[in-house]
């Protein structure tokens, strides 16, 4: 008998899990208390945007396999449950709230039946799965719990689900593993690498590649500002060590730095548990890191007032790019709307135009200002920077858009542009670790 599904939490990792597991031919019930966002998927529509999702979401909605409800009664019968809710940083800490991990086991516990499988999917800190278990112990003991952490990247969110580079799972028992070996039969089928972890090997593996992450970006834009001070190309210096098997050339694009919803909480809250754990020194470098992550947007602040002036109350700033990546409307923890606020703050009259993050950038700086075209967003401006790496600003009419700038001044946030195409098109260009032309 095929296994039944349920996905608690139906944010960006559950709406994109569920869907996935939908697909490989298993009937999923998406759970969430937020019945505007459940009327929303039920009518196939995303309240985020991610490649390709809004299409599977309607395929499978329409298959009959696919519902979602905010009853948590109607997951009696599922037999494995993945838990996908958000862990945000705490207000006012650098650790992780896990009040709705906690809550959802909660209202789940009342309505698991006997061999029920509950699976962690959240981000979490170690640790955590040991202690829903033993709440499960108490509140629902014909249950088990295993853990299978997400390592989902924003725009690659299907792939990453039905076609990952590996799958960890972290579990207690044999029987646990063969549940999930059913689960992801499908994508075991593609030769997927199966790692069966304990649980607190498998909640840590999530932060400690994050973390490796973060620090690989930190790493090149701390080159970044080694070559402005020395006279280097910070560009060249990335594709010569990336060469090197060991390091790799994946995310040494020195710019304005990480943010989203992953990585920065991610860290911070990592070294607040290596704290309570006694182990505050061996992550005390994260802080750097993190230190050198927001370091990279002033320096980004300070090119422009040195290329106009320290009082900007005068000048006219194009953003190109909102979001904190390409392929994606997620403007948390965004680099490139942080330095468009902080203009604008400091006095400028800012334009921003992205091609997806718009409607969440106004919500989040309703006082910027935003344009509908790049055309729209250039008009007349003193400067204009490029923040978000998308594919379009790649290819734009350099000569064109000189025609439309009060000055043909350009800073390349991402390392990501041209800097002939852009010469060539009269432009005075501009970019972290580079010397200028």
């Amino acid at each position: 008998m095929t296994l039944v599904l349920s996905v608690i939490g139906t944010g960006y990792l559950g709406a994109t899990h569920a869907a996935c597991m939908s697909s490989l031919g298993f009937n999923v019930i998406g759970v969430d208390t937020d019945a505007s966002k459940i009327a929303l998927l039920a009518q196939g529509q995303l309240p985020f945007y991610e490649p390709g999702l809004e299409e599977l979401l309607q395929q499978e909605l329409a298959s009959g396999r696919l519902t979602f409800s905010t009853d948590f009664s109607m997951l009696a019968d599922a037999d494995v449950h993945f838990i996908c809710v958000g862990t945000p940083q705490k207000e006012n800490s650098l650790a992780a709230d896990l009040s709705y991990v906690e809550g959802s086991l909660a209202a789940l516990a009342p309505h698991l039946k006997p061999g029920s499988l509950v699976v962690g999917k959240s981000t979490v800190p170690v640790g955590t799965a040991q202690k829903l278990t033993d709440i499960l112990a108490s509140s629902a003991p014909q249950a088990d719990l295993a853990w299978n952490p997400e390592f989902l990247r924003e725009g690659f969110a299907i792939e990453d689900t039905l076609r990952p580079n590996r799958l960890v799972v972290g579990v207690t028992n044999d029987r646990a593993e063969e549940i999930l070996r059913e689960v992801y039969a499908p994508v075991l089928e593609l030769g997927t690498p199966w790692i069966r972890a304990d649980l607190p090997t498998a909640e840590l593996v999530k932060v400690a590649a994050n973390s490796f992450l973060a620090t690989k970006i930190s790493f090149i834009n701390a080159m970044a500002e080694i070559c402005e001070a020395a006279g280097g190309d910070v560009t060249v210096l990335a594709k010569a060590i990336g060469y090197d098997p060991r390091i790799g050339n994946r995310f040494l694009q020195a710019g304005i730095g990480f943010g989203g919803g992953c990585l920065p909480k991610d860290i911070r809250a990592f070294m607040a548990r290596a704290e309570e754990l006694g182990a505050k020194q061996a992550l005390e470098f994260l802080r750097e890191i993190d230190a050198i992550n927001l370091r990279a947007r002033t320096r980004v602040i300070d090119l422009v007032r040195s290329l106009l002036a320290q009082d900007l109350s005068s000048y006219t700033i194009a953003v190109l790019g909102a979001a904190f990546k390409p392929e994606s409307d997620d403007v948390r923890d965004s680099p490139a709307l942080d330095i468009a606020a902080q203009l604008h703050a400091a006095g400028a009259k800012v334009t921003v135009h992205d091609p997806k993050a718009m409607h969440a950038a106004k919500k989040r700086f309703p006082a910027l200002g935003f344009a509908q075209s790049v055309e729209e967003c250039l008009a007349g401006a003193d400067l204009v920077l490029h923040l978000t790496e998308w594919r379009e600003y790649r290819e734009l009419d350099t000569a064109h858009l000189k025609t439309l700038v009060k000055t043909p001044i350009v800073i390349d946030g991402r390392n990501a542009l041209d800097r002939d195409t852009w010469i060539k098109g009269g432009w005075d260009f501009h970019a972290l670790g580079r010397k200028s032309l």
